[in-house]
């Protein structure tokens, strides 16, 4: 058997108790992770509208 911490152990056997909070982790990951399909279009048209940052940007000249 490969080592566990106490923590881990601890959050397996919490989520068996409370199965509910797996949604709750799943909407927390959706919100902060998961990202929908992206426009390459959109992305390309960011890309040339970037402009670039000076390598010093608190010089003034």
């Amino acid at each position: 058997m490969a080592y566990e911490s106490e923590y881990t152990q601890f959050m397996r056997a919490w989520l068996e108790a409370h199965p509910e909070e797996r949604a709750v982790q799943q909407s927390g990951r959706a919100l902060w992770w998961d990202r929908g399909p992206r426009d390459l279009e959109e992305e390309e048209r960011r890309a040339a509208a970037r402009v670039p940052q000076k390598p010093y940007y608190y010089d003034v000249n």
